[in-house]
């Protein structure tokens, strides 16, 4: 269950304060924008306070929300500078209910904004591009808006350096790392926006929740004493405001600390605490995920009817469910929920919804591969017409200055006879040189054009091989690891009225081999994509592929020194792949007795030696193109820009390899 509550916790972040800030002191600031708003103040001030009363009621009240947004178009209409900001709160406006809506405000705002040169401006416009990137993230995906965020939002504000609007951003991008699991970067973020808040904004609603986000970031990596800290100091701020609404994310984060120190009953009555201030500010989605921990809770003490009506409910609210992910892990839940209470049948009509739904999924994650893939070809394609276009202009550039060079050296030749002669045979071979060095040059330029093209023919064949390696383990362990669950648990529950255990010892061992075939099942499903380097890394992953291949005949020395963790995850998944190929041929080729396997790290190079004791292999395998395992190790380390040097004989096998981790 922690899976899904992390991701629906962050994805609350974004929706619920995604530039929505308003004042710890809620109630004062309210009524301070209604003074304003409804006074003689001039259309300007009451513009804006209509915009912000906008803002502050798009979750909470449409329609209000609405009502205020038009007032302030109408006040600001002859005002470009509100003009522009009225494209920007429109944006706001629409970002939860329609985003292609929200987009198209937010790229209109940009583009007004733009024209002045203020610090509110620029604010606006940084806004602004944040949003549009979480208005296009669904779309886009979340490198999308990383980038939206580094290269447009961040730099817009990074100007004025200690201002409170740079701290807000940079904790807001703080939410999206800690949403990637890059939680070392998320810390470093939060940290920059801490020190410019309590210097520059220290009773403020962007510190407070700096130190929700960065607890919460703590929470994650299971580091509740220092989360504690964060929230302490959280509590202080937002304690003299017992009616704001902010309360809510406040014991929201005191249910993840408690939860965090595996203080499971302490943690409920944070939750109920949360739940009065989040269903009061109509905070339904925080409220939702209130319900979540309340149910993993209530699990771990095993009150199961109640963590199962607990379930029930957040499916009839849907707020949560609107995400077919969501939907797919509730329904995963009450799977085994309903196995662990008893209740076979009800387990299995909520396995088959999961699996439906998760089939329908992949159904969609195809197409948009294909999609992908298709485009990638297109652009290829595109790439070497052009490629050949270049080429072929250029070889006929060629022949016309070789022509042209050969008419005027004739013409030199017949106006000055014998007395140029010489000169032309310097000027002939300088010539000729020069159209070496040029065929030279030519043939080097389509020598890297070949070699591009090779790299990333490869690289889309690894990523490819690795989309199907994950699809098939996938479908093994969601689809055919479902059914046989499934056939299982229509087993037992025959078994225990049909079968007598003294008489149908045959049914039993059947019974137990059906159950092993599952574990085996999802093995392989393990071993094709390695969920331990997902989900804790590269070192994680490497432990676990030695541990399988140790037996009572083969003893694996694995040696690891200075691997950083920020090593992206597309190379990662290359090395693991390298060193499983490696312990593969190791134990199944060469039947080694014993294995020493040595990993470092400096800087951008990554080294890999694996020695072993067996029978080696001929000079001749390793060149022959039918070696697949070989073939598959050389493209690897080939992508990775990467040298691999091999020794073998029969006293045993050596293998260096050298790999480049970061480079372009």
């Amino acid at each position: 269950m922690k899976p899904l509550l992390i991701v629906v916790s962050i994805l609350l972040s974004l929706i619920l304060r995604s530039q929505q800030i308003i004042p710890l002191n809620e109630k004062p600031y309210l009524d301070s924008l209604k003074n304003v708003a409804n006074g003689k103040t001039g259309n300007e001030p009451r513009a804006n306070a209509y915009y912000l009363l906008s803002n502050y009621y798009r979750n909470t009240d449409s329609i209000v929300s609405k009502k205020y947004l038009m007032a302030g178009k109408i006040l600001g209409k002859n005002n470009s500078f509100l003009t522009a900001k009225y494209s920007y709160y429109e944006g706001q406006y629409y970002l939860d209910k329609n985003k292609e809506k929200a987009g198209s405000s937010y790229q209109q705002s940009i583009k007004a904004l733009s024209k002045f040169n203020t610090e509110e401006s620029h604010f606006l416009q940084s806004l602004a591009w944040y949003n549009y990137g979480v208005s296009q993230k669904n779309k886009q995906g979340y490198p999308f808006l990383v980038k939206i965020i580094l290269e447009k939002s961040i730099p817009l504000v990074k100007k004025y350096e200690n201002s409170r609007n740079l701290g807000f951003l940079y904790t807001q991008f703080g939410i999206i790392l800690t949403y990637n699991a890059e939680f070392e970067k998320a810390q470093q973020y939060n940290e920059k926006a801490i020190t410019i808040l309590e210097k520059n904004a220290p009773n403020s609603s962007e510190l407070f929740f700096a130190y929700f986000n960065m607890a919460s970031n703590f929470c994650y990596q299971k580091k509740g004493d220092e989360a504690k800290k964060l929230m302490d100091k959280a509590e202080k701020l937002i304690k003299p405001y017992p009616e704001s609404s902010a309360n809510a994310f406040y014991y929201y984060g005191r249910t993840l600390y408690f939860i965090t120190k595996q203080m499971n009953v302490e943690a409920l009555p944070m939750i109920e605490k949360g739940l009065v201030y989040a269903n009061a500010s109509r905070q339904n989605l925080l409220a939702q995920m209130f319900y979540l921990n309340k149910y993993d809770i209530l699990r771990k003490l095993k009150k199961y009817p109640e963590a199962k009506s607990i379930l029930e409910n957040i499916l009839v609210e849907k707020t949560l469910i609107i995400d077919a992910n969501n939907r797919k892990a509730i329904y995963k839940q009450l799977a085994s929920l309903n196995e662990e209470m008893g209740n076979p049948s009800q387990a299995l009509n909520w396995e088959r919804k999961y699996s439906a739904l998760n089939d329908s999924l992949q159904t969609e994650n195809v197409k948009l591969e294909i999609n992908q893939l298709e485009t990638k070809f297109n652009t290829l394609e595109k790439e070497r017409k052009i490629i050949a276009l270049n080429a072929e202009k250029k070889q006929k550039e060629f022949e016309v200055s070789k022509k042209n060079s050969y008419l005027w050296g004739l013409s030199l030749i017949l106006l000055l006879i014998v007395s140029l002669l010489i000169f032309l045979m310097l000027i002939y071979r300088k010539n000729r040189k020069l159209s070496e060095q040029k065929e030279i040059n030519f043939q080097q330029k389509i020598k890297d054009s070949k070699q591009r093209e090779e790299l990333t023919l490869t690289k889309a064949i690894l990523e490819s091989e690795e989309r199907e390696r994950e699809r098939i383990a996938r479908d093994l362990h969601d689809g055919l690891g479902g059914m046989l669950a499934g056939v299982k648990i229509n087993f037992s529950v025959w078994s225990s009225n049909h079968v007598d255990a003294s008489k149908d010892k045959d049914f039993n061992k059947i019974l137990g081999q059906l159950d092993r075939s599952v574990s085996e099942l999802r093995h392989v499903a393990r071993n094709l994509m390695p969920e331990s380097l997902l989900t804790f890394g590269l070192e994680t992953a490497l432990d676990d592929l030695c541990e399988f291949y140790i037996r009572k005949d083969l003893d694996i020395n694995f040696q690891l020194l200075n691997i950083e963790k920020n090593i992206p995850l597309a190379v990662q998944l290359n090395i693991y792949r390298i060193i499983q190929e490696l312990l593969a041929n190791a134990v199944k080729h060469a039947q080694a007795t014993n294995i020493l396997l040595q990993c470092s790290q400096s800087g951008d190079q990554f080294f890999i030696t694996i020695e072993d004791n067996g029978k080696g292999f001929e000079k001749d395998v390793e060149n022959s193109t039918k070696s697949m395992g070989l073939r598959n190790l050389k493209n690897r380390v080939q992508y990775l820009k990467g040298k691999m040097e091999i020794s073998s004989d029969s006293q045993g096998t050596t293998i260096n390899i050298e790999l480049t981790i970061h480079g372009e």
